[in-house]
């Protein structure tokens, strides 16, 4: 579950990340509920196979986000879960730029949170991107 982003920087292009930056956080695997990993580094990539902690009863193995429509009122999050790469459940979320509320929040607090963490590292990005023009210049 991740809690604040990431500011150790152990990631060459964290934007490519599932949550377009990394992030620290605890775990929410069944008996490690609350606990801080060793490494996040894993949980950051999207599929944490070689965590001894992953359940190996699960309903998926990564969650994907993407954009579908973004406004100054609003952002629409689709998201994707996989598991053995394969998508399992797919679905929209609706988010009101001024307060960042969800219109439709997802059932399951877990992908719930990861898509309010992309939104942030995506706005995150903006912001920078924004205030140095070198920055958003192609090159």
């Amino acid at each position: 579950m991740p809690t604040c982003r990431s500011q150790a920087g152990a990631f060459i292009h964290p934007s490519r990340l599932p949550l377009a930056g990394g992030w620290e956080g605890t775990c929410t695997a069944p008996g490690h509920e609350g606990q801080t990993p060793d490494s996040l580094a894993a949980c950051n990539l999207g599929y944490a196979s070689e965590c001894s902690w992953l359940p190996a009863d699960r309903k998926s193995d990564a969650v994907r986000f993407a954009i579908e429509q973004e406004s100054e009122a609003r952002s629409l999050v689709v998201y994707v879960c996989e598991k053995d790469h394969l998508p399992t459940e797919h679905g929209k979320l609706e988010f009101l730029v001024h307060d960042g509320a969800c219109v439709n929040p997802h059932s399951d607090a877990r992908i719930q949170k990861m898509a309010e963490c992309f939104l942030t590292s995506r706005r995150a990005k903006a912001e920078t991107s924004s205030s140095d023009p070198a920055l958003s210049e192609p090159t």
